[in-house]
Formats: structure tokens, sequence, C-alpha cells
């Protein structure tokens, strides 16, 4: 087989997954149009007030109630961070925290109010900051931009305050400077992205802010703390670093008060939540369920506060601060306006004439939208449009009446009043409606692309299959590709050609359109070779003469591994399914085994040859391989299921409790525990580091002197060592160490990068000569001897050709010694049974170090159980072939390889993960970095070898077993 032509299959084979998962992504990630349009001061949205007054000097739409405004973000401040509540005696760490919030809404009922601040989906810091300043829904594709964030091209309420002359300072995450490039008068950006550091933008912005606000250059000052989110990050919200952040918030907000005047409205607010485990990401009611403070020195509302806080969507606050500051609401702004904030001092009638006076401006600025939107795009339904414009209408036209009978009148009526009230719930039922129109419509999916990329993708495992078999017939795979790669090459360039001719250039459709037509061309070559294949065939007995049994036993040994794969390929379907999966993937594994138990039963392999005393008294022995297996079965059960035990949960099952050995050990409060759970991780290393030496020793590697005998000698024991002591360091608590915190800042970069060029440096070694076992030659004269085959074999040729010239020459040499009567050999080899896996071994125990680090202490325990578990399948497959008589030592069959991918899945949950965003471990991108990254390259690789670590073990142990499976049987 060729080198070039593999890798070329392979290269294709790998497009056709990229493009089917391509096309899937494109019809379930959707994104919304954004138009370009923004609103000005010259708008004819407003018609002249009812009052026959011009507006005030720098006021557009609607009268200026504040000239200043701070906005302060504190970062995933969850709604019970905020809320106070007296009657609890022994409140948790985040608990009545912020008590100056409730002192101020007690003290001060009409200056100040508490609200539940009902944040998005998805609740990622950047979606966030997108929907608080454009007042739209960003949609879940645009998570990926908050590692990689561009500028903001709609209308937004930065945009507006700076084309409206207004200053704006800004001190906090460095998010914001991408999002708004060159807004800002003055701004002071900190690093955002290293969730282990708590302290370093609230400490920046703290430095800024009260000299700032004390020295008035600036109308709008936001400040954006990300203590508190770092903290859940790194802690968990039940933690006491959580108290500390929040009473520092406390202060901050009690200080920032006093320098406040009587013209500046206060904002403080949460983006979004967090869960139990201190993540977000997704839409659970901790998440999404976030605080918004208002206060101001002047009254704002005309009446009191609630029983309980209003929750009002975060979309809201824009229309409401742009009106409050006299600018217009940005173009695409959705958001209904919180009224009760423009009641003023007056009575009711006044109240209610001004709040339908911004209710009338927010109103049409939504109709405009959606009319210009409905123009360039065509996922809003022309029925609810049509709908929505009869509900405006309606409420426009009473609003004109009812403004036209109120100037005339000088003693006002009840029936006013209560036409008034009834005009103000039109008003908002059109803008709550009209938001309801858009979170639906922006949330559907295209059926049609998604089903294309399943067919993609499915068919492209078929031709895997195909290709497999293809290369168990030794036939060519340069011949393979021919065909694929004309067909999908000229349907390339006819849709290249056809695309340019359109106004739109979809790449991907027509990456998608050649990757189908070169399967097809794959597909058509298979078929038209079936002939010849079964020239080259015919000396194999035809289907047809093998008996009935015998069929079935070879189309059921398919059938058992490819229906669970199949079962759980559609079960993926299922949204109950995809919840369940964690448990799903474990069953279906333990019931693969089992099968492949109850099938060499079945196919009589466990039982000895029957002589004729068994068969007088009828029974049958079962030979003395069945116990080893059964023991290996009753290890791989234990193993399933002690993996339950680092679960993450979703938020689809509130009942559930993730697992305590998922949070670092810096989160244990109990300091006896935190060392005895050090102590066993750092046990666990060790040990793994013995069993594989001592697996090494065992089968004769580790008895030469090459530099990487050397390395797994010396090498393990030190990276083991790195790994103990960045856990110590970064377990301990962040003011425990006094004066020394400078120095653990150091070591908790050192040590990761001491592992990580460790690690380097024996892969490079591996790759350099990755022999461990020991040959020595000892030839004496120079007679003509077979010259041993250099270089690394490619094929089961090459091994066939290998291994009987080294025995051959270990023969000779045994014959000559034997005969001569001397002591001399001519050449002595040690370990050759192992000589390719242990490389591979040694391969697999380096990246295992490498993903252990990326991930917390305590799921070192997870990864002890992977690496025995895989060597308990390896075992099990390995006695299964011995017991079956498989006469293809390097086949691999197709029940070993569903098998691996099952364990994968189910190690995927039980190191932490789940396939939602607040189980995501972001705190794997600064394993070894202090400060934030230059390039969003490297913590994308750290994060997705965390996410996926079980995914690379089990693909890297597959590699060795086809040879173990030889050399075993």
């Amino acid at each position: 087989m060729q080198r070039w032509p593999v890798l070329l299959f392979l290269a294709w084979v790998c497009l056709l997954f990229f493009a089917g998962i391509g096309l899937f992504m494109s019809g379930f990630l959707l994104t919304r149009i954004e138009l370009s349009s923004s609103s000005s001061c010259s708008d004819p949205l407003v018609p002249p007030p009812w009052e026959r007054q011009s507006l005030p000097p720098g006021s557009c739409w609607a009268p200026q109630r504040f000239s200043k405004a701070v906005l302060v973000i504190i970062d995933a401040l969850r709604f019970e961070f905020a809320h106070f509540n007296p009657a609890k005696a022994s409140p948790l760490p985040y608990e009545n925290k912020l008590s100056f919030l409730h002192h101020l809404a007690t003290s001060q009922p009409r200056h100040a109010r508490l609200y539940r601040f009902r944040a998005d989906p998805p609740t990622a810091t950047m979606q966030r900051i997108k929907g608080l300043t454009t007042g739209s829904l960003p949609t879940f594709i645009d998570v990926g931009s908050n590692f990689a964030t561009y500028a903001i091209q709609e209308d937004n309420l930065l945009a507006q305050l700076v084309q409206n002359g207004r200053r704006v300072v800004f001190m906090g995450d460095d998010t914001w400077e991408g999002l708004f490039p060159k807004k800002f008068f003055r701004s002071y950006f900190f690093p955002s992205f290293n969730v282990k550091d708590l302290h370093t933008v609230d400490d920046g912005i703290l430095q800024h802010l009260y000299p700032t606000v004390d020295g008035g250059e600036w109308d709008v000052l936001i400040a954006h703390f990300l203590g508190v989110d770092h903290c859940g990050h790194k802690h968990g919200p039940d933690h006491a670093e959580m108290a500390k952040k929040l009473t520092q918030m406390n202060e901050m907000l009690r200080s920032l008060v006093d320098h406040l005047g009587n013209d500046t409205l206060l904002l403080v607010a949460g983006d979004h939540g967090m869960t139990e485990t201190g993540d977000h990401g997704g839409d659970s009611k901790k998440e999404v369920n976030a605080a918004l403070f208002v206060y101001s020195k002047t009254p704002l509302f005309g009446t009191g506060p609630p029983e309980e806080p209003e929750a009002v969507p975060q979309v809201n606050l824009v229309p409401t601060v742009a009106l409050l500051l006299g600018v217009p609401i940005p173009y695409s702004n959705i958001g209904e306006v919180m009224a009760e904030l423009f009641s003023g001092d007056g009575d009711a009638v006044s109240a209610a004439l001004q709040q339908l006076s911004v209710y009338h401006i927010n109103a049409k600025q939504v109709d405009r939208f959606l009319h210009s939107y409905s123009l360039v795009a065509q996922d809003l339904p022309a029925e609810q449009l049509q709908r929505l414009q009869d509900l405006f209408s309606g409420a426009v036209e009473e609003h004109t009446q009812l403004l036209a009978q109120v100037q005339g009148m000088t003693l006002v009526s009840p029936e006013l009043e209560s036409r008034l009230g009834g005009l103000i719930g039109r008003f908002q039922l059109y803008l709550r409606e009209a938001r309801a129109v858009c979170t639906q419509s922006w949330a559907r999916f295209h059926p049609l692309r998604m089903v294309g990329g399943c067919i993609l993708i499915a068919a492209s495992c078929v031709l895997c299959y195909m290709a497999s078999e293809l290369a168990a017939a030794s036939d060519s795979y340069r011949s393979c590709l021919l065909y694929p790669l004309l067909w999908g090459l000229v349907v390339a360039v006819l849709g290249l050609a056809h695309a340019f001719t359109q106004e739109g250039l979809d790449l991907l459709l027509v990456l998608s359109w050649a990757a189908a037509a070169s399967q097809l061309g794959f597909f058509w070559h298979w078929w038209g070779r079936r002939p010849k294949r079964a020239r080259l065939a015919g000396s194999q007995p035809p289907l047809a003469s093998v008996g009935l049994r015998q069929r079935l036993r070879a189309w059921l040994g398919l059938a058992f591994p490819m229906g669970i794969l199949f079962f759980r390929c559609g079960a993926m379907f299922s949204d109950s399914f995809v919840v369940a999966e964690a448990q799903v993937a474990p069953f279906l594994l333990a019931s693969l085994v089992m099968l492949l138990v109850g099938k060499l039963h079945w196919d009589g392999r466990l039982t000895v040859p029957e002589g004729p005393r068994q068969q007088l008294l009828g029974f049958s022995s079962y030979r003395r391989e069945i116990w080893y297996l059964l023991c290996l079965v009753a290890m791989l059960l234990v193993c399933v299921r002690l993996s339950g035990f680092f679960h993450q949960c979703r938020e689809e099952i509130p009942q559930c409790r993730p697992s305590l050995f998922l949070s670092p050990l810096a989160s244990l409060r109990n300091t006896r525990a935190k060392n005895l759970f050090y102590l066993l991780c750092v046990a666990l290393l060790a040990g793994l580091v013995y069993a594989v030496r001592s697996w090494l020793r065992h089968y004769g590697n580790l008895n030469s002197s090459e530099p990487l005998v050397l390395f797994v000698r010396w090498g393990f024991p030190l990276v083991v060592l790195c790994i103990a002591c960045y856990w110590a360091v970064a377990s301990s608590a962040d003011d425990s160490l006094g004066k020394l915190q400078e120095l653990v800042q150091v070591a908790v970069v050192a040590f990761p990068w001491a592992v990580y060029g460790l690690a380097s440096v024996g892969l490079l070694l591996l790759l350099c000569n990755p022999m461990t076992v020991f040959a020595k030659d000892t030839r004496e004269s120079a007679g003509s001897i077979v010259t041993p085959y250099l270089g690394v074999p490619s094929s089961e040729v090459d091994f066939l050709h290998v291994i009987p010239q080294i025995y051959k020459r270990m023969q000779e040499s045994q014959k000559s010694r034997l005969e001569q009567g001397g002591c001399k050999a001519t050449i002595a080899a040690y370990g050759l049974g192992s000589v390719y896996s242990a490389a591979l071994v040694i391969a697999l125990t380096l990246l295992g170090f490498l993903l252990m680090l990326l991930h917390s202490e305590r799921l070192s325990l997870a990864f002890l159980l992977l690496f025995l578990e895989a060597f308990v399948l390896l075992h099990i497959h390995t006695c299964a072939r011995g017991l079956a008589g498989d006469a293809e030592p390097f086949s691999v069959p197709w029940y070993a390889v569903i098998s691996w991918l099952l364990a994968a899945s189910q190690f995927f949950y039980s190191t932490g993960h789940q396939p939602i965003f607040p189980a995501i471990h972001w705190n794997a991108a600064f394993v070894g970095f202090h400060l934030d990254h230059s390039t969003n390259l490297l913590p994308a690789v750290l994060v997705g070898a965390n996410t996926f670590a079980s995914h690379i073990l089990f693909a890297g142990s597959r590699l060795p077993s086809a040879p173990a499976l030889a050399l075993c049987v």
C-alpha cells in the first residue's frame, strides 16, 4: 500500500465529514440579518407633543430626564446575589451581601428599585453585551464570537450616545474594546478571559472609578466588574471567596453613591446569572435570572415598589436608557420601555400621559424596524406581521383621538383614566407580541440543510466501511480516488460558475454539492468493480453453498455492533435520549460486551470439543479461558459503574446534583479533606507511572540505554512531580500564603510549562527513535547473514517479512551455539512482542499527563478508570479473538471499534462534560498562563483538548489494538 494515495484518501474523507457537519450546522445554528440603518434625531417618528411644547435642548424624541448615567455591570450577578432577605439567620456565602441595595430600596422607595433582569440565551458575556446595547437578540451561533469579538455593526446605544455628542467613559472587561472600537472618550481596558484571576479587573476599575466620577469629564460611565463571574468559575457561588467578592462590590456601591450628583442615574446590572457550579451559557433559570437595580437621588417612581420584584427582559434597558438620556432608540431595538421610570412627580393622569408618550415612540420605532426587516428577510411570518400591524394601527389611532380629547378638557373624568390605562395595555401587548414573534422566528432551524448534512455524514460512514473492505481486499486506493475527485471537481467548478452569476456566493453549499458528487463517484466506481472482485474471489465457496446457520452467524456478527451503533445515532434525534445520554452510553457498552460473550457461547466457542465420555454423560465442559474472560467482563462492569460518580448535571434535570469530584481542591473548605484528596490524586499519578513502567519491563522493554528509555525512567517521575507541585499551589487559598503570593503566581505558570516542555521532549524522542528494546550484534565472523529489515513496517506484508527474518536469525544463532559448544550468540533481541505497542503506550501516557493537567485535580480518578477500562476492553477483545479462532490477526472486528466509540462517549461525561455551554471548562485555557492570550488559537486548543480528552485518548489507544490483538493471541 503506497503512502501518498492513503494520505490523500484520508484527507478526502475528512473533507466529506467537514462538509456534512458544516451543512448541518448552517441549518442548526442560524443567524439573523443585521440591518445597517441607524436612528437619528431627524426621524419623523414622533408627532408634536400634546402640550404643544418643543423639546428641551439636548433631547431627541423625548425630554431628557438625566444628563449623566453610570452603568455598573457586575458580571454574573444572579438575582439571589442582590436580593436581601432579613429573615435568614444563616445566609449562604452569596446571600445578603449586597445590603446597601436593600438599604436604598427600603429607605428611599421612590428613588430605588430592584428588578429581576431576564437574560436571553445564550448567557455568554459577549452576547449579553450585544443585547444590552442593541436591544436585539443574538443567536446561539454568536457564542463563538465570545472569544473572537468583532465590532458591532448594528445601531446601538453607544453609537447613539457618541453620535449625539455624549462623552462615554469605559473601564473594565476588554471585550468592549473589540465590540465598540473608537467609541469611548476615555477607556481603561483590562484582560478578561483568565477566569482564575479574581482581582486584576476589579482592582483596576476601583483605581480609576472615583477620580473619574469626581472629575466630571463624562456623560455616561460604564464599569464592567468581572470578579464575581471569575469567582463563580473558579470556586462556585457557595464559597467564602464569593462572600468576599460580593462584600467588595457592596462597599464599592456605597462609596459610589456618595460621589454621584442629583442629575445622575445609577444602574447596577448583571449580564447573566450562574449555575450552582458557577458556570453559564445556557438557558436554565439560574443562568437567565440576573439582577437590575435602578437609583437616583431625585424621585424616579410615582408609586411604591411591588411586593415581589418585577421581571423585565434585558433588552428593555436599551429604549429606557436612550429616552431617559434624550437620545434616539437604536434602530433594531425590540425591547419595551420601562415606563414607570417616566412617571414624574405629577398626578396619575399626568404620569399616564407621559408613559403613553414614550410607549408611542417605542412602538413606532419597533414598527419601523419590523417593516424594514421584513423587506430584506423572509423569516418573519406574514400572518403574524399583519396582526402586529393591526395592533399597532389601532393603538396609534386611539392614542391620537385620546390626545385630542385631553387638550380640550379642564377636568379629568374617571372614564378617561380607564381609557388611558387600557391604551397603555394595548401598547404593551403590541411590543411584547412583536418581541415574541422575533424570538420565535430567529430560533427556527433550516430542516433541509440539517437533513442534507446528516445524509452526507451517513454516506461518509458507509464510504469508510466500503474503503475498509477495499483495504482488506488489497485494492488500490489510487484507483478509488480518481473518479471521486473528478466528479467532485466538475461539480465544484459548475457550482462556482453558477454562484458567481448570482448575487450571493454560498461556498458551503458548493462544497457540500462537490462532496456529494465525489461520494457518488466512489459508489459508482465501487459498484462497477464488483464483477472483478467476484472473479478474483472465485476460489472461495459461494454464499449459497454455506449453511443457513453459518450465514446467520456471519450476519449477526456484524448486525449486533452495527445495530447498536445505528440505534445510538438514530436516538440522537430524540430530546430525551440526548438528556439521558450519559446513562445510555455506558449501558450500550455493557450490553455490547455481554452480547459478545453470548455470541461466543452460541457459537460453541466457550466449551471444549465433546469426547465420547462427555457425549455419554450428556454435558459439556467449559474452557479454562472462560473464567479469565468473565473476570474481565466483571472488571469492565465495575469501571462502568464507578465512572457514573463523575457526572455533570444538565438544566433539564433540576433534581440532579453535580458530582463533588468536579470542583477543584481549592473549593474545599475542609483542610483535612483537601489534603487527603490531594495525596490520593498524587498517589494515582505515581501508580500510573509505576504500572506503565512495570508493563514495559515485563514485556522486555526499558533494557537499553536509548534516550527514550532514559526519559521513561526519569522523565515520567519528573512530570508527576511537576503536576503534583502545580496542584499544590493551585489548590491553596488566595490569601493563605501571604508574602509568598507573588512566588505562587510564578509557580502556577512555571509548573505547567515544565509539564508541557517535558511532554514535548518525550514525544520528540519518540518520533526520532521509538525503540525501547535491547538489540545486540555480537558477530565475530563476516559470514553471509540475512540483513534485518530497516525502517518501520507499513503493512501486514512487511510484518510477515520482518518477524520471520529476525526469528530465523535467532534460530541460526542458537543452532550455531549448540553445535560449536561456545557461549557466544550472534544476535540477541529482547521484548520483540511489544516493540510497536510500547511506543504507543508511552505516547498515550504523555498525552494522559497533559490532559489530566487541564482538568481539576480530582478528575484524575476518572482518568485512572479510563485507562483501566481501555486495558480491560483490549484484553476482552484479545480473549474473544482467541476463543473464536480468528485467522486474521491484523484485522480489527467491528464490535471492537464500536465498543471503543461507546467508551469514549462514556468518559466524555465521566470527565465532567456535557454537550451544553455551561459545562465547558473554560479555565483549561489558562493552565500555565497568568495573563490574557494574545491569540484565540491557543486557548481554543487547550479548551478543545480538555473537552475531548476521552476521544483523544481512546482514538490513540485504538492504534495499537490490531498489533496487540495479534501478539497476545
